[in-house]
């Protein structure tokens, strides 16, 4: 049986077990073509951009990540340009100290929201598209301390996907106290996940393709969507919050229309 090395780290654990079963998906979906195929999970964090950037040469087969990914970009890579989760890493709550509370709930334009400041883990791709929105961004420190820098007080809030914001509270914030997610906005942009594979392995590549293909046409793909983010719209009332949108300017000229489907 072949192995191939996924790497998972720098991101929740939330989004890890999903982006693991979509993956294995593939993989099933495409064994009577190209026979078993066992996944080696790599959740290494690296808190070195560079190094991130170089998983491949490190030995890595593939990855999800979002399309346009700066820290890639002069990298070689095979990239499958289909959405994995309909654009909702994309949609962001914030996360503000409870004093903040107030002054958040009455923010109505881009601009308010814009003299704040936003905290941004190191080597998170959203840095860079945060500041081509004109946000005050402050890079500091990784996931696991982000919060505590959050209660105090070097920045002003910062902002998680819908698919990941409630696990991180639960497992990472609600101890700290003084912090919640704040419950009247959103804020909005096109960050679509897609598979990066190591550019020596154009037939696992070819074969991923196959099987999104597949597991999206026999529904496969939204019952695993569903099986992890069923009622995110409903039970985060993202309907009904103030979408504040931002433009992403790292997005690859073929997924240049791409569009959230996550609300039709």
């Amino acid at each position: 049986m072949q192995n191939i090395v996924f790497w998972n780290g720098n991101k929740s654990s939330a989004r890890q077990n999903y982006e693991t079963a979509l993956l294995q998906a593939c993989l099933k979906a495409t064994d009577h073509q190209y026979g078993s195929m066992q996944i080696r999970v790599d959740n290494t964090d690296y808190s070195n951009a560079e190094d991130e950037a170089h998983v491949f040469v490190n030995g890595a087969d593939i990855l999800v990540t979002v399309a346009g990914n700066v820290k890639f970009k002069d990298q070689q890579k095979l990239v499958i340009p289909q959405p994995l989760t309909k654009g909702l890493l994309g949609y962001r709550l914030l996360l503000v100290r409870d004093e903040s509370l107030k002054k958040f709930a009455q923010i109505n334009t881009p601009q308010q929201l814009q003299a704040l400041s936003i905290g941004i883990p190191e080597t998170w791709a959203d840095a860079a598209l945060f500041r081509h929105n004109q946000y005050k961004v402050i890079e500091r420190g990784t996931l696991d301390n982000l919060f505590l820098l959050l209660k105090n007080a070097t920045f002003d809030y910062v902002a998680l996907g819908v698919n990941e914001v409630e696990q991180i509270f639960q497992q990472q914030v609600e101890s700290l106290g003084g912090i919640s997610i704040e419950p009247s906005l959103m804020l909005y942009y096109p960050f679509p996940l897609v598979f990066y594979v190591n550019p020596n392995k154009s037939v696992l590549a070819e074969r991923i393709e196959i099987g999104l293909k597949l597991i999206m046409a026999n529904g496969e793909h939204e019952m695993l969507f569903n099986h992890y983010h069923a009622d995110v719209t409903q039970r985060l009332n993202l309907r009904i919050r103030k979408i504040h949108t931002l433009a992403n300017p790292m997005l690859p000229s073929e997924m240049s229309d791409f569009s959230a489907t996550l609300l039709d």
